[in-house]
């Protein structure tokens, strides 16, 4: 059974809904999600989990959310080598860079080694009927990759 991490950073409550959802995937699949917001968390606390999942949204054209810069300054100072995440989150299409603090910590955990096992999941706003299946389904994939290594 994969041991999964997920964090968030979200100000409106549409990236924590899709958190939740990525959860109940995980959840369903007969694995375990911890959920905890990037303030409350530290990133060296990815490393006590199989894999982590990190969703965060979208600030003006691109820019991290002030909830997850710790959390991102933090990913400096850990060894993510083959260590394995998955990303995801809101954002607003009218800008030119729509998710673009997605890529920036993508880019980030990458820096650090870590492999990026999924496309990221980038949803406008808060989730359709249709994008809570694909919510669910990535928690579920992601928790199949992990549970195959564990």
């Amino acid at each position: 059974m994969a041991n999964i991490l997920i964090v968030y950073a979200s100000l409106t409550g549409n990236t924590e809904e899709i958190a939740e959802l990525i959860a109940e995937g995980v959840q369903n699949a007969g694995h375990t999600a911890v959920l905890k917001s990037a303030e409350n968390c530290n990133a060296d606390e990815m490393l006590k989990y199989d894999g982590t999942m990190i969703g965060l949204y979208t600030w003006g054209d691109g820019d991290l959310p002030d909830e997850f810069l710790d959390f991102y300054d933090e990913l400096d100072e850990v060894d993510l080598s083959g260590y394995k995440v998955a990303l995801f989150g809101s954002g607003d299409t009218s800008y030119d860079l729509f998710c673009g603090a997605v890529d920036t910590a993508e880019a980030k955990l990458k820096e650090r080694g870590a492999i990026v096992t999924e496309p990221s999941l980038k949803i406008e706003y808060s989730p359709l009927d249709e994008e809570k299946k694909d919510c669910r389904a990535l928690g579920e994939r992601f928790a199949g990759i992990l549970a195959q290594v564990s």
